[in-house]
């Protein structure tokens, strides 16, 4: 049994000061770092967005956080973030990135969101992080980042669907929370076999 620690979107846009900061987004780095040596494999996300993304409220002319319907579903839109090549985009300086064998860009395709690790947010196309792991023997994945409610949530539900064991070490995550959407993350994610530790 191969276990991954998969390390969701540790960038300067969720931490504090960012664009989309999560509060206490950077508390969690130290934690994550002194983890990474318990892992066979650590593999980090990125969100890795375009200018003018379709994801963005700003290029709607809408308020951000309000809804919009896309042709995959309901969609947040989001303030601008994770610009590519932009300070916001970067990992947050602690995080020790060179322990990462793997680090797997998303949303970078303009007209589609993309929470999950896995898929986009049509749910059908795939980052090709699923292979990687297979390909690896890893079996078994320990999620932390942010935010607990997006991105982490999505990542781990979808990997529970795609038959890996999977597990969310909530000390070392941090929620939006918005609209209730923290608590409607766990539920979904024990509802999807997420063991959260």
């Amino acid at each position: 049994m191969t276990h991954a620690l998969l390390v969701i979107d540790v960038q300067n846009d969720f931490c504090p000061g960012g664009a989309l900061a999560v509060a206490g987004g950077d508390d969690i780095v130290a934690g994550i770092n002194a983890k990474m040596a318990d892992f066979d494999a650590v593999v980090l996300t990125q969100d890795w967005h375009p200018a003018g993304h379709s994801s963005f409220a700003s290029t709607h002319g809408a308020a951000p956080m309000s809804m919009a319907e896309m042709p995959y579903g309901p969609q947040v839109l989001w303030p601008d973030h994770c610009i590519q090549g932009s300070k916001g985009a970067a990992f947050h300086a602690d995080l020790q990135i060179d322990r990462a064998d793997l680090i797997i860009r998303k949303g970078y395709n303009p007209a589609i969101d993309s929470y999950s690790a896995f898929f986009e947010n049509d749910k059908t196309t795939p980052t090709g992080l699923e292979g990687y792991l297979r390909t690896r023997g890893i079996d078994t994945l320990t999620l932390v980042g942010l935010a607990t409610d997006f991105c982490v949530n999505y990542s781990a539900v979808d990997a529970a669907k795609l038959g890996f064991n999977v597990n969310v070490d909530m000390a070392l995550c941090r929620a939006i929370d918005f609209d209730g959407s923290l608590n409607a993350a766990k539920s979904g994610m024990q509802d999807a076999g997420v063991k959260l530790i």
